[in-house]
């Protein structure tokens, strides 16, 4: 599986299928802000990171220009990732609270972290277009991963592109179909658990619409989904 999911990652970080976001991050990497005048952007597709065995997987939107573009490493680098590894960390699936950059020794265990498009996008807005090219990257992890037994979504962009994935991955989806909403949970084929989350975004954080406990209780809950 480790094989595959490595061959996978190669295959995704050379990716140049989408030229508006080709364009995009290495223009960002180009012209940086001046907080980060001097650094070497990754300025690539980023790669799915964690744990190949994992048993949990994470599906957000898609890179930050200056945060993943930047540091090469999904949610590392701006202040979502600090939400979202503080609270994996918390949960018993990371070995440290903080992702700075790809060799400051993070590990994840049970749990791997993708996005539905691996490219920093304009605005951080991808086209429906690029939606679809990325997809068979995220239906490719999803066979992949045969361990898996939870999924959380952060956002509704990110629970629509992975529902696609999932029917494309050969799985029929519930009827009626789930709706998104903050800490809604579904039953999907196969045994798969879907837990939702909106995005720990500035938009959401800094606005209170998400609250660091109700970011903490997705993770909760997925732990307790888990078999010990």
């Amino acid at each position: 599986m480790a094989q595959g999911v490595d061959e996978l990652n190669q295959r995704i970080a050379a990716c140049r299928k989408c030229p508006r976001l080709v364009r995009w991050r290495e223009a960002c990497a180009k012209k940086p802000p001046r907080r980060f005048t001097g650094e070497d952007y990754w300025a690539r597709p980023l790669e799915g990171f964690g744990d190949a065995k994992a048993r949990v997987l994470i599906v957000g939107l898609a890179p930050a220009a200056h945060g993943g573009n930047r540091t090469g490493r999904m949610f590392t680098g701006d202040r979502s990732g600090d939400w979202l590894y503080g609270a994996l960390y918390e949960a018993g699936f990371a070995n440290q609270p903080n992702s700075d950059h790809r060799g400051d020794g993070l590990k994840l265990t049970d749990c791997y972290i993708t996005a539905a498009v691996h490219c920093a996008p304009p605005a951080n807005k991808p086209k429906r277009i690029e939606f679809s090219r990325c997809r068979a990257y995220l239906v490719e992890e999803l066979r992949l991963f045969r361990n898996l037994q939870v999924v959380i979504v952060l956002g509704k962009i990110a629970f629509d592109s992975f529902l696609a994935a999932h029917r494309d991955a050969g799985a029929a989806l519930p009827k009626p179909r789930p709706r998104f909403g903050h800490g809604a949970a579904f039953q999907l084929a196969g045994g798969l658990r879907l837990i939702c989350s909106y995005h720990p975004s500035q938009q959401n954080t800094f606005t209170g619409k998400l609250t660091r406990p109700m970011f903490r209780s997705v993770f909760a809950a997925a732990r307790a989904s888990l078999p010990a």
